[in-house]
């Protein structure tokens, strides 16, 4: 299947169609939502940074780097925005905040197909 080749556009296609269903509970909580963003932003930094340590501590080769600094650094929120929906007296709060750290997610991985090639390389000590 097609969307098995690609991840993140699927995911984009997913949360274009949940931001469209949603859009009016979660504008509501924009404030919530940006004030989030700022620890989803560093977690999005400092988490392929700690998993390749962790890596190169367990001596993995380059694939074995990239995949767990990769995995360190994604989780798939959009798993869990059922969820957030159910949460009594969470709409609009919680899935605002969800959408808002799969949004910073999407667009890291983005980023992380070519940084952490380059991370995997770099000689850091």
């Amino acid at each position: 299947m097609a969307l098995g080749l690609l991840p993140v556009p699927a995911t984009a296609l997913v949360l274009f169609l949940v931001l469209a269903a949603v859009m009016p509970q979660i504008e509501q909580a924009a404030g919530a939502a940006l004030t989030a963003a700022p620890i989803y932003l560093a977690y999005a930094v400092v988490a392929p940074v700690f998993g390749w340590l962790v890596a190169r501590t367990g001596r993995l080769d380059v694939g074995g780097m990239r995949a767990v600094a990769f995995s360190a650094a994604t989780r798939n929120s959009l798993v869990i925005l059922p969820l957030a929906f159910a949460v009594p007296g969470g709409v609009p709060l919680v899935p605002a905040v969800v959408v808002t750290q799969t949004m910073i997610e999407l667009i890291s991985e983005l980023v992380y197909v070519r940084w952490i090639p380059r991370l995997s390389t770099a000689r850091l000590g």
